[in-house]
């Protein structure tokens, strides 16, 4: 089945899951609903346009973590804010998390492979903005992967849980890499995390809801999404492939 190889690289990544007003959270890997809001700007697809953004939800997901960010956090101050009855506006201050220095594979899985050919010249030449959580944090490179060894495409024939596993490292500072240069035929000593959609009955897996039905402004919805965390080892062949 094809899956789309995807590149997640900011200085700064915001990925909320139970943002209230007055405290914005992040998650430490990218959301369903964060990816799927990023196709659809990508495709110019509108926020009340419930059928189109159910069906991209409808991907099957996996995050490899590259580079763990650091969870940091920055305050905003909103004027006007009224109380329960309307009155007495207000200046009120409200925190916000954030993620800094986080790297990501993301892929998506999908037996549609003209959707997985749309999504990837639509994230090459967007319809709208591209961003991670907020407009001000955007791509530090090309959303769309270099690809698999010997492939050099950002749309594969493996499955996702393969290509998670054969994806060149993606960190792309020198110092970093050498470091983490795991010796020939010795024990992998850095392990990256995954993060990937499974089957709810499954073992070990974990609900979160972040599964998007709509996007409509005052109306957004979301349902529960089962996922499997697991760690694949970085080895010497994914440090020797130049970063995708």
């Amino acid at each position: 089945m094809p899956t789309l190889l995807m590149c997640f690289d900011a200085p700064m990544q915001s990925w909320g899951t139970r943002s209230q007003f007055n405290s914005r959270d992040t998650a430490t890997e990218p959301t369903k609903s964060g990816v799927v809001g990023l196709l659809a700007a990508a495709l110019g697809i509108p926020k009340d346009a419930d059928e189109d953004i159910q069906h991209l939800a409808t991907l099957r997901m996996g995050v490899r973590v590259d580079r763990e960010g650091v969870v940091e956090s920055d305050f905003h101050t909103v004027q006007n804010v009224p109380n329960t009855q309307g009155q007495q506006h207000r200046t009120a201050v409200t925190k916000r998390f954030y993620l800094a220095d986080a790297l990501f594979l993301v892929a998506l899985e999908s037996d549609d492979a003209p959707l997985l050919d749309r999504l990837h010249n639509a994230l090459d030449r967007p319809r709208w903005p591209l961003y991670f959580g907020r407009k001000a944090f955007v791509p530090a490179r090309p959303l769309t992967s270099h690809g698999l060894p010997g492939e050099h495409q950002a749309i594969t024939q493996r499955p996702l849980d393969e290509a998670l596993t054969l994806h060149p490292w993606l960190e792309n500072q020198p110092h970093i890499r050498i470091r983490h240069r795991p010796a020939p035929d010795a024990p992998a000593q850095t392990w990256l995390r995954t993060v990937i959609d499974a089957e709810p009955w499954i073992l070990d897996v974990e609900l979160r809801h972040d599964h998007p039905l709509s996007f409509r402004p005052q109306q957004r919805a979301f349902a529960p999404r089962a996922v499997h965390t697991g760690h694949i080892p970085l080895t010497p062949a994914m440090v020797s492939n130049d970063a995708a």
